[in-house]
């Protein structure tokens, strides 16, 4: 019986390569460059990636407070139970750690007793990009 060739001492693998009858034992200068070329770029792969969802998490994050605060200044028209003027109005509203900025649009409808009201958040007074967008209708209610 032949012993394998490549089943050696350990101490062998820092000794030259033997060829023997069957080839080589060990790997050639190519297949390790392979493996360092993969070990090297995958690692960055996965930090990308993660770096990629960090980033969409706090859009989502952002955009989730925007809601709210266009909601809250949408609640804010309809408990005062006021009718808003047509026009347009810009004020800070504030969310969690962002201090966003809010444009109100308000449009006179087809029916003289209601009014489209449109409530715009942006992350900065001179932003063109809208986080969040709601619209309401309000109607205009005699007090009681």
């Amino acid at each position: 019986m032949t012993a394998d060739p490549c089943d050696q001492d350990p101490l062998d693998a820092l000794r030259p390569v033997r060829e023997s009858r069957g080839g080589t034992c060990g790997f050639t200068l190519i297949e390790v460059l392979v493996a360092l070329a993969i070990v090297a770029i995958a690692p960055n792969a996965v930090l990308r990636a993660m770096g990629a969802l960090a980033a969409d998490t706090e859009t989502a994050r952002a955009r989730m407070l925007a809601l709210w605060s266009a909601d809250n200044a949408l609640s804010a028209v309809r408990i005062s139970r006021t009718f808003p003027d047509v026009g347009q109005t810009a004020f800070a509203c504030p969310q969690g750690q962002y201090r966003f900025f809010c444009r109100q649009t308000v449009r006179a409808s087809s029916s003289p007793l209601l009014r489209e009201v449109s409530v715009s958040v942006y992350l900065f007074a001179a932003s063109r990009a809208a986080l969040a967008e709601v619209v309401t209708m309000v109607q205009d209610e005699p007090l009681h």
